[in-house]
């Protein structure tokens, strides 16, 4: 089977600890190389996490310092939702694959230069990382294929009213990304909030009864019971455990699980109420041509079928 080769940039995160799960173990993908980026929790922790939990699932793959800032803004971090560990509190061991000694940008360029057909990227937290490649080295543009998001809302946001947390940690980076003209796929709150694991989904989880199963649901129903008590969430939303960052690999999978339409897309930078915006062009009143395909629908049986599939891969 033809593998898609795939940048991961994250900032584990117990929804982007599913992801690299999925990532590196499905068939159709063949992870090159794992940046991070601070946003859910700071960078010396997200890098913790993602070497302690891909050394934990058996795997062997470069992973690089990314940014320990925004553009432009202090860093704002999501321990309310992660923990202060950045995955809620489970203690994973200590990691047998260490940093890698090249920095984030430099490690993406070279395996971009280096592949042999464009790679896709994939980015689950805030686009630091991405928004300074783009900026530094616009050469390495033809060997993009595109850059799935998890990112951005158009009927509203979960840390302002209009503004997700991904893009609104950093706006600037953000917007470099969205008017690159690579062709970029956002998965945003409008999708993502479709894209759940019930309860019952997690029993089940846990029933599977393997060492993984158990730390992954350790980590997920932390991951719920903090949702639940979100202030930044609707009373509709409680009892179910979205996996936001699923959504921008599961894509990358198999695109049939989703509906979306191509739309122009620019980030909001300088409202006061409105920074981190996406604001979406549906009406096509600001006559630009469409720049981002954006998600809004999601086949949640497919999709939970497709996350618990690699569970026992291995």
């Amino acid at each position: 089977m033809e593998k898609t080769p795939v940048i991961i940039d994250c900032d584990p995160g117990i929804d982007d600890v599913m992801m690299l799960l999925l990532a590196l173990r499905h068939e159709k993908t063949d992870v090159k190389l794992i940046t991070t980026s601070a946003g859910n929790q700071t960078q010396d922790k997200v890098i913790d996490n993602a070497l302690r939990f891909v050394s934990y699932i058996g795997e062997d793959v470069e992973i690089a310092r990314g940014s320990e800032k925004p553009f432009l803004r202090d860093l704002v971090i999501a321990d309310h939702i992660h923990g202060e560990s950045g995955i809620g509190g489970v203690e994973l061991p200590e990691p047998m694959l260490e940093e890698s000694d090249r920095p984030a940008i430099e490690a993406m360029v070279s395996v971009l230069k280096e592949a042999d057909e464009p790679v896709t990227i994939v980015a689950t937290g805030p686009l630091t990382n991405v928004g300074a490649l783009l900026l530094a080295h616009p050469e390495v543009k033809p060997k993009i294929k595109q850059i799935s998001i998890m990112g951005g809302a158009v009927r509203g946001g979960n840390v302002t009213p209009k503004a997700e947390f991904n893009i609104y940690v950093d706006p600037e980076a953000a917007e470099v990304v969205m008017q690159s003209g690579i062709p970029i796929v956002k998965s945003g709150l409008d999708v993502t909030h479709k894209a759940y694991l019930t309860q019952k989904d997690l029993d089940l989880l846990k029933a599977t009864g393997n060492e993984l199963s158990k730390t992954l649901h350790e980590m997920l129903q932390h991951y719920m019971d903090a949702q639940d008590s979100s202030p930044f969430l609707e009373p509709h939303h409680a009892d179910v455990l979205r996996l936001h960052d699923l959504c921008a690999i599961a894509y990358v999978i198999d695109p049939t699980l989703f509906e979306g339409e191509d739309l122009y897309v620019t980030v909001e930078t300088a409202g006061y109420a409105t920074a981190g915006a996406t604001v979406v062009d549906h009406l096509r009143t600001m006559n630009k041509p469409a720049n981002v395909h954006v998600l809004h629908d999601v086949d949640r049986k497919r999709f939970v079928e497709l996350f618990f599939s690699v569970l026992s891969n291995k």
